[in-house]
């Protein structure tokens, strides 16, 4: 089953829900609303692979938001946005943790030979090739300049 098509069936059973399915049906519209509006700027369906990295940004959106709401103390408005994140993580692949991030990292780091963090232009382009769709890439900017001594 695609990732469009889950999102079609639990799409289907949030409506069935009612009222208790009202956050998870609104999120996967929006994301469905996404993935449509993708579709026509590329002008050909998407394959998993493309869906993923629209579900991806749509993640990264709500976790900016995150950062601007609990900033201006709207925490009902955030707490909304963390809803929205955790269903869209159901459709993603389980991201990397933080050991596998930083062992990425420090393999990375041996290839280049970079040194300091003002080397980093050397490491971040291999490891955003590397782990991209499996790590966000402000972890792996945190976890490189802290292992490059930033």
């Amino acid at each position: 089953m695609t990732i469009e098509e889950r999102l079609m069936a639990d799409l289907k059973d949030a409506m069935r829900a009612g009222a208790a399915g009202e956050r998870r049906k609104s999120t996967i519209r929006m994301a469905r609303a996404a993935i449509h509006n993708m579709q026509i700027a590329l002008g050909h369906p998407l394959n998993d692979a493309e869906t993923i990295q629209v579900l991806q940004r749509e993640v990264k959106m709500r976790r900016d938001a995150v950062d601007e709401y609990a900033r201006v103390g709207r925490e009902d408005r955030a707490d909304i946005e963390r809803e929205e994140i955790v269903i869209l993580q159901d459709y993603l692949p389980a991201e990397m943790t933080l050991e596998e991030v930083t062992a990425a990292v420090r393999e990375a780091i041996a290839e280049t030979g970079a040194t300091s963090v003002a080397e980093i232009g050397k490491v971040m382009p291999l490891l955003m090739q590397r782990l991209k769709g499996k790590a966000e890439g402000r972890l792996i900017n945190q976890v490189v300049r802290q292992q490059l001594g930033g």
